[in-house]
């Protein structure tokens, strides 16, 4: 299975050319991304036999500026949902990972908040805490 793929519209969830494909030399895997696409992400663990869980988030393909070395892309979230820290081993991150994760929180909490009640916005500050 792959770890994200192209996503279109009118419920075309599955839509090309992009994808991240374990499989080499397929056109998923080697097409180039370009700003615009928006791709999933998603990692995910399976226990044969028992269950599989993924981490499923939307990202949009961006310009993220031009150096020496070239011109280069970034992904910006567009899926705003908090990653169940519950599930995660933080034991297992590197520093830049849990920044990377509390930083992602922080703008879930910042940009989703302001649209809840009181009551949403209290349970959304406990999913979007800190490591």
């Amino acid at each position: 299975h792959g770890t994200g793929h192209g996503v279109g519209f009118f419920l075309n969830v599955h839509e090309g050319p992009q994808g991240f494909s374990p499989v080499p030399n397929t056109p998923r895997a080697n097409t180039t991304l370009e700003p615009g696409m928006l791709t999933s992400i998603e990692p995910g663990l399976y226990k044969e036999g028992h269950y599989g869980i993924r981490i499923e988030n939307l990202v949009l393909c961006k310009e993220a500026g031009k150096t020496e070395f070239g011109e280069f892309l970034e992904f910006e979230a567009v899926t705003l949902f908090p990653i169940e820290l519950d599930l995660v081993d933080a034991d297992l991150l590197s520093k830049e990972e849990k920044e990377w994760l509390n930083k992602y929180h922080e703008k879930v909490y910042s940009e989703v908040a302001p649209l809840l009640t009181t009551e949403e916005q209290a349970w959304l500050k406990h999913k979007c805490r800190s490591l």
